[in-house]
């Protein structure tokens, strides 16, 4: 890939580290989360379907600043971007309701293992009906499964449980 890409909070970090080697270490600095990409699986799977805008939320990191460091270190000009809706709601929403939970998925070791639960999750969803809730746990916000179930049409909750623990829930609509 050439090293001509543009940054933007779009651009996939697959694509950033492709095109910018040298950016992985300043990427792991701002999200420590990202340390995970050396796993070959992981970078082949989580890197290539997560955006910076996405990166940043996991990282807790504005969005803003993120891309305009990326950008920075490789020369190319600033620029100013409108932060993405959180994926985190600060209110339980009505549909979240713990005897609708059908199945609970530990995505952690799945993870741990390089191994990516999307497809168990989407497997899972397909078995429920309309109304009824599966849970997932990560060791991380799952933005990029949060966006795709959304982009599906289900309902998406996740709140931190701890530091190292996020439980999303996902209500078939």
């Amino acid at each position: 890939m050439s090293n001509r890409l543009k940054i933007t909070s779009k651009t996939r970090i697959r694509e950033l580290i492709d095109a910018y080697p040298e950016l992985e270490e300043k990427l792991v600095v701002m999200a420590p989360a990202f340390g995970k990409l050396k796993n070959p699986v992981l970078r082949s799977t989580i890197a290539r379907v997560t955006s910076i805008s996405q990166a940043a939320f996991i990282g807790n990191v504005d969005v803003n600043q993120m891309v305009n460091q990326l950008r920075q270190a490789v020369g190319q000009e600033l620029l100013f971007i409108e932060p993405k809706t959180k994926t985190i709601m600060n209110q339980i929403p009505e549909w979240l309701n713990e005897s609708h939970i059908k199945n609970t998925i530990d995505a952690r070791p799945m993870l741990e293992a390089g191994q990516h639960p999307i497809s168990i999750v989407f497997e899972e969803l397909g078995k429920i009906k309309s109304g009824e809730i599966l849970k997932l746990i990560t060791g991380f916000v799952p933005a990029p499964l949060l966006d795709k179930a959304k982009d599906k049409g289900h309902l998406v909750y996740t709140v931190e449980n701890s530091p190292k623990e996020f439980h999303s829930f996902f209500c078939k609509t």
